[in-house]
């Protein structure tokens, strides 16, 4: 089936959707024709891999909003059965809808963690706004949800969308020895203070929504003091700097070291532990990538990872307990947290493919098409 990808963007500053989307749309690029969609802040560009072909619009002022008069345009051009927008909010999805309406395809979104419980109430104002003036009509019209999650399913239906979901989760892939023995000593090369210490990795958006802050004054309470905390990402909400000066002022600056993600490799491979107390995630990409790396993961139960504690790949507690667990966690020592890795890292590659992700999608356009042919007079 032949379908049209939108996503506001590929860059990697945007976190996960800029991969998973990629991801997706390679996987169901097998079973026929996919163009996928995107705007940037160049002037735009193409490229295609067998049925799979990408096109990058020109991103206009706003560019917050991820306006592009390009993407616009070309989307009256467009020919496919299904019109598939990944994020809310942004002025793309105007665009999508109007495209589905256009062709009379199925109109699916993947609302990409932003309906969560908290995304939903942060700056609520704004995104009414956004829902009544960039893309008015888009949630009514839209013919079925995909969540990666039943957890973000779970938050659709409460939030009063009655549309068909299909959950379909992310895939991981499986990093080669190679890349993880290059990516280790692209770390240390770079941060010859490693040395033997045993490491907690944080590797997110600098974002409240990521207990950041909170993550950090938890870390300093109860972390071992031999343990270092590596804090990388993407800047957005703090900078690198700003968290330096946090821990400094805290008069811990040894026991925490804050790097900028851009440019360097994942550095999953010097961790042997890895933190994410974020208040919700409709997947957790970041979370997945470390355990296909072999590095257990202590999160919060407001993501989708329960399965780490059945699986022994890990913990997902409840916020108020994720110092006891750093505490638990860190207390089993390395050689152990080791074994936990080798568990992790089968598990998630076992549960997890962009293979499975598309085959579900897929059977999940098909059955939106068939209803609307359905309801044809």
């Amino acid at each position: 089936m032949n379908s049209c990808h939108i996503v506001p963007s590929l860059e990697a500053r945007h976190g996960g959707p800029s991969k998973s989307v990629l991801g997706l749309a390679t996987a169901l690029a097998e079973g026929g024709r996919v163009e996928l969609l995107t705007t940037d802040p160049s002037e735009g560009w193409t490229r295609t891999a067998g049925q799979l072909e990408i096109r990058a619009f020109r991103r206009d002022w706003p560019g917050s909003v991820c306006a592009s008069a390009a993407l616009r345009r070309h989307l009256r051009t467009v020919t496919a059965e299904v019109v598939h927008h990944h994020s809310v909010w942004l002025r793309t999805l105007h665009y999508a809808h109007l495209a589905a309406r256009r062709l009379g395809a199925a109109f699916v979104v993947s609302p990409r963690g932003m309906m969560d419980p908290w995304a939903w109430r942060h700056h609520h104002r704004r995104k009414a706004l956004a829902r009544a003036f960039l893309h008015p009509g888009a949630f009514e019209a839209v013919d079925g949800w995909h969540a990666t999650s039943e957890d973000e399913a779970r938050s659709l239906r409460e939030l009063g969308f009655r549309q068909p979901v299909c959950v379909a989760p992310n895939g991981v892939g499986s990093p080669s020895r190679e890349d993880l023995a290059a990516a280790e000593a692209h770390w240390r090369r770079l941060m010859p203070s490693l040395g033997a210490r045993p490491v907690a990795l944080f590797y997110s958006r600098f974002h409240r929504k990521k207990r950041l802050l909170e993550l950090i004054d938890s870390w300093l309470e109860n972390g071992p003091l031999d343990w270092l905390l590596l804090v990388v990402g993407i800047p957005e909400e703090y900078s690198p700097k700003m968290l330096e000066d946090y821990v400094m002022r805290a008069g811990h600056s040894g026991r925490v070291q804050v790097h900028d993600g851009a440019g360097h490799p994942p550095p999953y491979a010097v961790a042997s532990l890895f933190l994410l107390p974020s208040h919700g995630e409709n997947f957790g990409l970041s979370i997945a990538e470390a355990l296909a790396s072999g590095v257990p993961a202590l999160v919060t139960d407001t993501t989708p990872w329960s399965g780490l504690n059945r699986n022994g790949a890990g913990w997902c507690v409840p916020w108020p307990e994720f110092g006891a667990a750093i505490r638990q966690a860190t207390s089993e020592g390395v050689e152990k947290l080791g074994r936990r890795g080798a568990i992790a890292r089968e598990w998630v590659l076992r549960e997890f493919s962009w293979g499975a992700a598309a085959r579900l999608l897929s059977g999940f356009y098909a059955g939106l098409r068939a209803d609307a042919r359905a309801r044809r007079p």
